[in-house]
């Protein structure tokens, strides 16, 4: 397993989201993305962790790639679950994800292989490294409800980007 040394937690936010975004609304979506990350950046949040998963999880690494061109000092940390995470995915899906993973500043790998409890040891330890979290949650139960409830408890601030006007959880 590589291991990296850990990020200053209250520099760093993680993010969670559904895997399914919807089409009709993601360019708003990645509009917010963008301004919620330009205010944590104006914050001194400069560190930023992401999952590898599909979906959210995605949009929310590439956009701190693309805004790393503008503010330098960004780093992007990839806490991914298993080496075989995306092992089922479509080979688009695994191009951007292998693209992602090669452009970021770290990657760690919590397992070797897909195991049940995986995804959730990877969610703990976004949220365990993190002083803020910037989720898309928009359903009552499942991974994402999971780790927002597990944010909260951990005293994380939450911006909830599903809301209508991101409202701070």
């Amino acid at each position: 397993m590589e291991r990296i040394a850990s990020p200053p937690r209250e520099s760093t936010c993680c993010f969670t989201g559904h895997r399914r975004l919807p089409a009709e609304g993601l360019r708003t979506l990645a509009g917010r993305l963008e301004a919620e990350l330009r205010g944590l950046i104006s914050r001194g949040f400069c560190r930023f962790c992401a999952g590898g998963a599909l979906g959210f999880d995605t949009l929310a690494a590439e956009a701190v790639l693309a805004l790393r061109e503008e503010f330098s000092h960004l780093s992007l940390l990839l806490l991914l679950p298993c080496r075989d995470q995306a092992a089922r995915w479509r080979p688009e899906e695994v191009r951007r994800y292998e693209r992602i993973k090669r452009e970021a500043d770290a990657v760690e790998y919590l397992g070797e292989r897909y195991a049940p409890g995986c995804m959730q040891r990877r969610n703990r330890a976004l949220v365990d490294r993190s002083a803020h979290c910037v989720c898309y949650l928009t359903q009552d139960s499942g991974g994402t409800k999971y780790t927002v409830d597990y944010a909260k408890r951990r005293g994380l601030s939450i911006t909830n980007l599903a809301e209508q006007k991101a409202q701070h959880l």
